[in-house]
């Protein structure tokens, strides 16, 4: 090693060099150490070098002082007093964990169920198994570490108290089919409120229903029932189908019908009124002249009738009609 304190050189003393007789005298340190001193020395370094820790880029450290919680320190290294003065936990920060309730998986992705877990009474007193597993990371490391003892083993207790909660209001109907969603957001919303009040200092990330069904001893009349229940289903779309045809077909005659009566009770109205004013006019005329209106509407009245029947005019000095009328044809007939 070079004693050069210049760029390379380890030493601690900086540009200098180093004298061991000048740093002895300054320090009056004798010239031999005595054996049992060095070894002390020796203990007391590596008893101050076990207080150099590193803490992962996923972790988090509490330093406790005497038991006492210190200060909090991140990813690197970091330097504490040796116990007994400060000691350190660690836990990771980053990881979402998990957490399964009714059933676990293995290593390889074996699924096992456990039904003292996943049984549970509905609001309408049937049985239901309920599998379900939940996300949750670490917000405060010191009360994860120190404010719950055993904290997995109590967020655990916590869902599965919280899902029998939640369950036990519930119809079976909307567990197994669209009450999923509601179910899965209400049982994390009131997860936090119960660990926020034990100040776990976890956050529920994701509560989620892997299964629901019902037990195996009556899966056969869940599957008529889920059958009756499609079938009415069916029956009542059928019905609103025909209802949504034939109402409109019914209001289309019915407004028709009505446009055909509106028409008609305007030209009664038209026609009464233009009577009315023919009436008035011959009224009128009439007292003007009574002779000569008379003899008018008796014209009107030969003219309308004579218009819809066959008119023969013959001279008066044809003695026999019969060949014109066509009358012969009769006696014939007979």
């Amino acid at each position: 090693m070079s004693d050069n304190g210049g760029p390379g050189n380890n030493s601690p003393w900086g540009d200098e060099k180093l004298d061991l007789g000048k740093f002895k005298k300054d320090m009056k340190l004798p010239d031999k150490v005595p054996g049992g001193s060095f070894i002390a020395i020796i203990l007391v370094l590596i008893y101050l070098g076990s207080g150099f820790f590193i803490v992962k880029p996923n972790e988090e450290a509490v330093v406790k002082r005497f038991g006492k919680i210190s200060r909090v320190v991140g990813s690197g290294p970091h330097y504490h007093l040796p116990w007994p003065v400060e000691t350190i936990d660690k836990a990771v920060v980053t990881k979402v964990h998990r957490l399964e309730i009714g059933f676990r998986t293995s290593s390889r992705g074996s699924y096992q169920g456990i039904p003292k877990e996943a049984q549970m009474l509905t609001g309408d007193e049937n049985i239901v198994n309920i599998d379900m597993s939940l996300q949750y990371r670490i917000t405060q490391i010191e009360n994860f570490l120190y404010n719950v003892t055993r904290v997995e083993t109590t967020i655990k207790d916590v869902a599965e108290s919280t899902i029998r909660e939640v369950a036990g209001r519930e119809m079976i109907d909307d567990i197994l089919t669209t009450g999923k969603n509601r179910i899965q957001n209400e049982t994390l919303i009131r997860m936090q409120e119960i660990l926020d009040y034990y100040k776990a200092g976890v956050d529920i990330v994701a509560v989620q229903l892997q299964d629901v069904s019902p037990p195996d001893e009556v899966v056969a009349s869940f599957k008529d029932v889920a059958s009756a229940r499609e079938d009415k289903n069916r029956f009542i779309n059928e019905a609103e189908a025909y209802q949504n045809e034939v109402i409109p077909q019914a209001r289309g005659k019915a407004e028709a019908m009505i446009q055909e009566a509106e028409g008609y009770r305007r030209e009664k109205v038209e026609k009464a009124i233009g009577d009315t004013s023919r009436f008035n006019n011959r009224l009128e005329a009439y007292v003007k002249s009574p002779e000569v209106t008379r003899k008018r509407m008796y014209l009107d009245t030969m003219e309308q009738v004579l218009s819809k029947t066959d008119k023969f005019i013959f001279d008066d000095q044809i003695d026999n009609l019969s060949p014109f009328l066509g009358l012969e044809k009769l006696g014939g007939a007979k």
